[in-house]
């Protein structure tokens, strides 16, 4: 298996917990052009709100659905309005076309850059450990390796991904997205690095048991998120039990195949953090007979939200 450039015995470099929200990829109108002053809007709100970084430009941002220039305006715009930390996906699983695009980001980003997220591309843990290495030695970047086999296609053991990260250093933190997460994670959480769970946050409290560092994912309302990660860090169980169980109605509601990027995205619209909530093809839109329940779900998480304790509340 290939060494990384990083000296094996030496000091690895990680992300820190917490929540990272992933940032949808506002469009408008039918044209479905970028809306940067949307994208503008919400990554302010995630600021705002105390997310501990962003993770732009990934599966749930449509990276894969962006001109190279699109992807761009994007990463700027986000630059911009956050002084936020930020993980920035690629979408190629072939090593010399990442490599180009890791170099896109590192520059469109600057000083924010904070690692790039890869997807296993391989079930080989061989193959993705020479593909992390090689874009590690061509761009410097630290590695978010992200194991989400509903948008990759590959399928990967845990035991697998956990000889990655022994063998790369490079690799700053491990995303879990293949379904039982809480298995992988309590694999991976052993092997020195952050492993953060995503998939709406369906899995968070059996993640966050099973060691997860915090949730990396997109959610209508990540305050739930952000508020259920704290009462972890500072109260167990029960504290972050409290503040999730309210929201996970409208988590699972999103959380539906085929119709999870168009819900969410229609759920942030109706929150007024977007103003429009197109999907690109080939994503499927909105379904408008899920529009009452959208509307029953969402108003369970604004009760919710209007009438959650302050941060200062002892755990």
């Amino acid at each position: 298996m290939p060494q990384s450039s990083v000296p094996k015995n030496g000091p690895r470099e990680t992300l820190p917990a917490g929540v990272w929200g992933v940032v949808a990829t506002p469009f408008q109108g039918s044209t479905l052009d970028v809306d940067l002053d949307s994208l503008a809007g919400l990554v302010e709100h995630y600021e705002a709100i105390g997310a501990t970084g962003l993770t732009v430009l990934g599966v749930f941002g449509e990276a894969a659905a962006l001109t190279v220039d699109e992807r761009r305006q994007v990463l700027e715009t986000v630059v911009e309005c956050t002084g936020l930390p930020l993980v920035v996906g690629i979408t190629a699983l072939a090593t010399r076309p990442a490599i180009e695009e890791v170099r896109a980001a590192q520059e469109a980003a600057g000083t924010r850059f904070a690692g790039v997220m890869v997807q296993a591309n391989s079930a080989s843990a061989d193959t993705v450990a020479a593909h992390l290495d090689a874009i590690h030695r061509a761009t410097g970047a630290g590695i978010l390796l992200q194991d989400y086999p509903l948008a990759s296609g590959v399928a990967i053991a845990a035991k697998s991904l956990a000889a990655v990260v022994s063998a790369c250093n490079c690799v700053v933190a491990v995303k879990a997205e293949a379904p039982p997460t809480s298995v992988a994670i309590a694999e991976l959480a052993a092997a020195g690095v952050p492993v953060f769970g995503g998939l709406g946050g369906q899995g968070l409290l059996d993640e966050l048991l099973a060691g997860a560092a915090g949730a990396m994912t997109g959610f209508s309302y990540p305050e739930a998120l952000i508020a259920c990660v704290h009462a972890w860090q500072q109260g167990g169980y029960e504290a972050a039990q409290r503040e999730l169980l309210p929201y996970l109605p409208l988590i699972n509601f999103e959380q539906q195949a085929r119709v999870a990027l168009a819900i969410r995205k229609e759920c942030l619209r109706e929150r007024g953090l977007v103003k429009d909530a197109g999907v690109r093809a080939p994503a499927a839109g909105f379904p408008e007979n899920l529009r009452a329940a959208m509307k029953t779900h969402l108003a369970e998480a604004a009760a919710a939200l209007d009438n959650a304790q302050t941060p200062e509340r002892s755990f």
